[in-house]
């Protein structure tokens, strides 16, 4: 609820700020071009009428506005970008503008906050998301080397590729020949592009495992693992990528991460489409690759049993009776020659949902 006298919208860029303040008990309008930096947005508004609270919405420029401007006592919200009412018949944007309606939201209560982490969550979400990277790009990288050899003639039938015995066979090929120079210098090129990316990988994903092993998101990484398909990487990239998971429902959860249907309803007609495919996009994606592996039948092996260990009983019965509904909805699906991509995708909803179960779970 505004309690507030005075509400200010800010307009975030990396070289300018525009700060725009309503008072609430006056009507009157402050406008004010700021050097980015939270010194100038806080001695601005120790000139404005008090108390104030302050709206920006979320960018590239990150939360370290925020962090200070709610250390220094000032109710601060970070909108969401996509949750923000515009009028359809708008066609003018500006700075100003842009400030003047988050101001007028504020003051309203009409903002959609993201949740602001704190420094060591977003430490633990930019490694996340570096090893990401790292899976990007040497996904291209193996692209090239394997299209460009597929051009000249070379293909590998020793077995599953990208293996030792698949890179030992990459280094044995030569394209000798001063006519062949340009192709030689592109291949070793991308060869070595990929070894850098397995390097890149293999040092993340060792900082990764420290951090899994010992943080404050060990815990709930651990409780995750009881789930099929949730490895310590994945367990950990979920655990940081959510957060705080009491702000979801074990049904809302899916609607959060985008894995709801679409729908387009109007009168008696309802029709639905794809999933929305909103929110958190590497959390879905790793929800995605996990359902994938409740299909099989469902025998916990060593591997699963030593991660119940780590997790303890309360985690492990709940990771049990998970594991085995899910391969049993698989089956159900199945039998109702559902498309396997629409199987899965369902899957990934509830497995959603039975991670927040034991995110959530009591110690």
């Amino acid at each position: 609820m505004f309690i507030e006298r005075t509400s200010v919208g800010l307009d975030v860029h990396a070289r300018s700020i525009a700060a725009v303040a309503i008072d609430t008990v006056t009507g009157e309008l402050f406008k004010q071009r700021l050097a980015p930096g939270a010194d100038a947005v806080l001695d601005w508004m120790a000139s404005l009428p008090g108390p104030v609270a302050v709206a920006y919405e979320a960018g590239p420029t990150g939360f370290g506005l925020a962090r200070a401007i709610r250390a220094a006592g000032i109710r601060c919200e970070v909108a969401a970008p996509s949750k923000i009412r515009r009028a359809a018949g708008d066609r003018v944007k500006t700075d100003v503008r842009d400030a003047v309606l988050l101001a007028r939201l504020l003051r309203v209560d009409d903002i959609v906050s993201v949740r602001v982490p704190t420094i060591t969550q977003e430490a633990a979400r930019d490694l996340v998301r570096a090893r990401e990277d790292v899976r990007v790009d040497l996904t291209r990288a193996r692209h090239r080397v394997s299209k460009l050899l597929l051009r000249h003639g070379h293909v590998y039938y020793g077995g599953d590729a990208w293996t030792g015995k698949h890179h030992q066979w990459l280094r044995g090929i030569r394209f000798d020949g001063a006519d062949r120079a340009g192709t030689r210098a592109a291949y070793d090129s991308d060869l070595e592009t990929v070894e850098f990316a397995l390097a890149r990988r293999a040092r993340l994903e060792r900082a990764i495992g420290e951090l899994a092993a010992d943080s404050e998101f060990t815990p709930i990484t651990r409780r995750l693992c009881c789930l099929r398909g949730i490895s310590t990487l994945t367990g950990f990239a979920l655990a940081v990528e959510i957060g705080d998971w009491t702000r979801f429902t074990g049904s809302s959860i899916g609607a959060y991460l985008g894995l709801v249907p679409s729908e387009h309803s109007s009168g008696d007609s309802r029709r639905q489409g794809g999933i929305t495919k909103t929110g958190n996009t590497h959390a879905r994606r790793l929800l995605i690759e996990a359902a994938w592996h409740h299909k099989k039948h469902y025998a916990p092996g060593a591997t699963m049993r030593r991660r119940w260990d780590d997790a303890g009983p309360a985690s492990r019965a709940r990771g049990h009776e998970g594991n085995q509904r899910l391969h049993r909805r698989w089956t159900q699906l199945a039998a109702r020659n559902k498309k396997h991509t629409i199987a899965n995708t369902a899957i990934a909803r509830e497995l959603a949902g039975w991670c927040w179960s034991l995110a959530t779970l009591p110690d």
